[in-house]
């Protein structure tokens, strides 16, 4: 250990070139790290849920859930299967070990709901994987309009688009107002009189709208495709629907029902401010940072307040990377009060300027390092990461009081600066290497512990243990350097 400390003290340049660049380093890592409220948290879970509209939920037990649990629960990596049957719908749920592919699990899931057979009737099984983030990052409002349905019809159409198309925005779901849909109105007096089923008016509809694959044709070398279009258009078309052609006898949809321009049964109104709003749900990407997508969002939102029409109001009614900011910008300042409070106690008891300043370096010179470490292994700006410099900033001083004590004890007896230095240096190196791993040795395993503790808790862990080792390193290394170019030691004060 004393060559080591001998070699950083003979090359002063050298050392405190490398501790520029790694507070350079530092400072540039620190401005690309990703803000988060938490850590990545993902929840080993699958959802299999399938739609059988008007099915008991003993059917849906018998025809939809019990194919679904024999087909994915073969899957490996399963730890519990369970299944919800409910009046129209199935949920069935895969809890799979911590450290299984979810990625690779959803595959084969998917694989294996491909091969089961389910009622004719039934919706194609839907695959949900549960993630606490899935909160959408913001909230906007569109009011002003007095009509509903054409209220969102414009936040579908023109909205929708144009915010689906920001960088690390997923999806952009609407709620509220009025979603206009077709309506037909069967009169059942009508409906008797023409000798007409309401099966038949389902089954007219289904055949007079399609659009299918009609095969191909060869001419030479040419091949052309053909389709069978018979698609609606407009209500003209759908009331002209044709229900029964016999004995010259023609029954037409117009004749037995009203079809007509409505809107879908509302499940849900927003209001804000007491008036009726239509309400955009923005959801990031999986790999997108909150607060980026959120600034993209508003610088987005800028340009498109100028093009609303007159009387459109546009408003941000939740926005989640402001509680981030809040939340980071307030761990940040209690971390500078502790870092503050820990240097004004070592400066009442050392009573000496310039030992402060020595020591004091080891907070903001191990924090940068953190800093790079950080950006290195892909650990984000949270609550628990900046927590855990906030835990470790007054730990990160007690190896270089340590050193700097040893040194000024040298010097006490008559050795020299340099002399001083390395063999106050080497006299308590050990010791602080042992004390400093001991600490070391409490935060870092719960980097292997398993679930929700173990993602929650991990980022706290590596910053603790980073930011300790960076002050250990700083005070064997540039702590000697400092006291050896002074040519007295620092002063105390005896009592």
């Amino acid at each position: 250990m004393s060559r080591l400390v001998d070699f950083c003290i003979r090359r002063p340049v050298s050392v405190s070139m490398f501790t520029v660049a790694v507070a350079i380093f530092g400072v540039v890592s620190f401005t690309r790290l990703p803000l988060n409220l938490l850590p990545d948290i993902s929840y080993p879970s699958l959802t299999v849920e399938t739609r059988y509209p008007g099915a008991a939920p003993a059917e849906i037990e018998s025809l939809v859930s019990r194919p679904v649990e024999e087909a994915v629960g073969v899957i490996s990596g399963v730890k519990r299967l369970s299944s919800r049957s409910r009046a129209g719908t199935s949920e069935v749920t895969l809890e799979f070990l911590w450290d299984t592919n979810m990625d690779f699990a959803a595959l084969d899931v998917r694989e294996k709901l491909d091969l089961v057979q389910l009622p004719r009737d039934a919706d194609k099984p839907t695959l949900l994987r549960f993630d606490p983030s899935t909160d959408p990052v913001l909230r906007l409002g569109l009011t002003g309009l007095s009509d509903l349905a054409e209220l969102r019809q414009y936040a579908e159409e023109e909205l929708k688009k144009e915010l689906d198309a920001v960088d690390g925005v997923a999806s952009v779901k609407v709620e509220g107002g009025l979603e206009r849909e077709i309506q037909i109105d069967l009169d059942e007096d009508r409906l008797a009189r023409a000798g007409v089923s309401v099966q038949a008016v389902s089954e007219a509809l289904l055949a007079g709208n399609i659009n299918l694959a009609g095969g191909s044709i060869y001419e030479d070398e040419a091949r052309y495709l053909v389709r069978t279009l018979n698609e609606f258009e407009n209500l003209d078309d759908i009331g002209a629907t044709q229900l029964v052609d016999e004995s010259g006898r023609r029954v037409f949809l117009r004749d037995v029902a009203d079809v007509h321009w409505g809107h879908k049964e509302r499940e849900s109104i927003v209001r804000t401010g007491g008036r009726e709003t239509v309400e955009l749900l923005l959801y990031k990407e999986g790999d997108a940072n909150t607060v980026q997508v959120a600034r993209s969002v508003h610088a987005k939102l800028e340009s498109i307040d100028k093009a609303l029409p007159k009387d459109v109001e546009l408003a941000v009614l939740f926005d989640q990377s402001s509680f981030i900011e809040g939340a980071i910008d307030e761990v940040v300042e209690n971390a500078w009060i502790g870092g503050l409070l820990a240097v004004l106690i070592i400066a009442l008891f050392l009573r000496d300027a310039r030992a402060t300043a020595i020591i004091g370096l080891a907070i903001p010179v191990s924090v940068v390092a953190t800093f790079f470490i950080m950006y290195q292994i892909g650990i984000s700006l949270n609550i628990m990461s900046l927590g855990g410099l906030a835990l470790g900033v007054g730990m990160l001083l007690d190896d270089s009081i340590v050193v700097l004590e040893s040194i000024y004890r040298h010097r006490e007896k008559g050795a020299s600066a340099h002399e001083a230095a390395v063999g106050g240096t080497s006299e308590v190196a050990m010791a602080v290497v042992a004390s400093t791993l001991t600490t070391v040795a409490v935060f870092f395993p719960i980097v292997f512990v398993e679930g929700v503790a173990g993602q929650l808790f991990n980022d706290q862990a590596l910053t603790v243990s980073i930011s300790i080792l960076a002050s250990l390193g700083f005070s064997l290394a540039l702590i000697p350097v400092v006291a050896a170019s002074h040519g007295r030691s620092p002063t105390r004060s005896r009592g």
